[in-house]
């Protein structure tokens, strides 16, 4: 265990790569490329989603609250993990990443861009860390009714991994109404495309966090995304969200 506060539930009962390297990868690339996000259906299991979702009440699991409202955010709350993060967040982070560096240096590639992403997560990190970007990113956010998250990116600093992840800990219909994973994407000369996410509990969404380039007919181009929750209409829901790059 890393760290004192810690529950048994938390802890990685299943290895974080024997969780993600059964899905069709080639799959998720291919949907990221089409429309800049990718399910991955059931990755947490109920008890482990009611696990991480119960830590949001734990002072010590973390290192800020945000409160929306405060700052034009929307409405609702979330918490930034201290270092060092829960078993399974840590090891989902560090599994996730080296599946998805590929692609973020095609996508980085295309773009014209000279950022590489190094193969580990753990070479990444100390890229973030030497450029002052040492304030870890991964998330709890939590929504009560009437409670909604406007449309974002995460960026946090120079370095910025392309992708992350979210994964929803609450179960619809029965934890929550309304409330669904939201996507934008704006298209040179073209008005914003929107697109909802239909997630289970347990499953997870991996998502452009910027930028990602689009084929046309003279070639790529830019498109530019974000992402927010619209309003919850009743219950309370809570999302985990995995940042790679961390924060200045």
């Amino acid at each position: 265990m890393n760290a004192q506060w810690h529950d048994a539930p938390i802890a990685p009962a299943v290895d974080a790569g024997a969780r993600l390297q059964p899905f069709d990868w080639a799959r998720v690339t291919s949907d990221l490329d089409a429309q800049g996000w990718a399910l991955l259906e059931g990755v947490l299991s109920p008890p482990e989603c009611r696990a991480l979702a119960r830590l949001y009440a734990n002072d010590d699991a973390f290192r800020s609250r945000v409160v929306m409202e405060r700052h034009g955010f929307g409405r609702g709350e979330y918490r930034y993990f201290s270092y060092p993060l829960p078993d399974l967040v840590a090891d989902l982070r560090a599994t996730a990443y080296p599946l998805l560096a590929p692609l973020a240096n095609r996508w980085s590639a295309t773009m014209g861009s000279d950022v590489r992403y190094p193969a580990t997560h753990a070479e990444f990190l100390a890229r973030c860390h030497a450029a002052g970007q040492w304030r870890p990113t991964p998330l709890l956010l939590q929504y009560g009714t009437g409670d909604y998250n406007c449309l974002h990116q995460d960026l946090y600093g120079e370095h910025v991994f392309p992708l992350q992840l979210a994964v929803l800990l609450s179960a619809p219909e029965r934890d929550f109404s309304g409330g669904e994973f939201v996507l934008t994407e704006q298209r040179p000369r073209m008005q914003s495309r929107p697109q909802v996410v239909p997630l289970r509990q347990g499953d997870a969404v991996v998502f452009a966090v910027h930028q990602r380039p689009v084929s046309g007919t003279r070639g790529s181009y830019r498109v530019n995304q974000r992402h927010g929750v619209s309003r919850v209409h009743t219950g309370q829901r809570h999302t985990l969200g995995i940042i790679f790059h961390d924060a200045t």
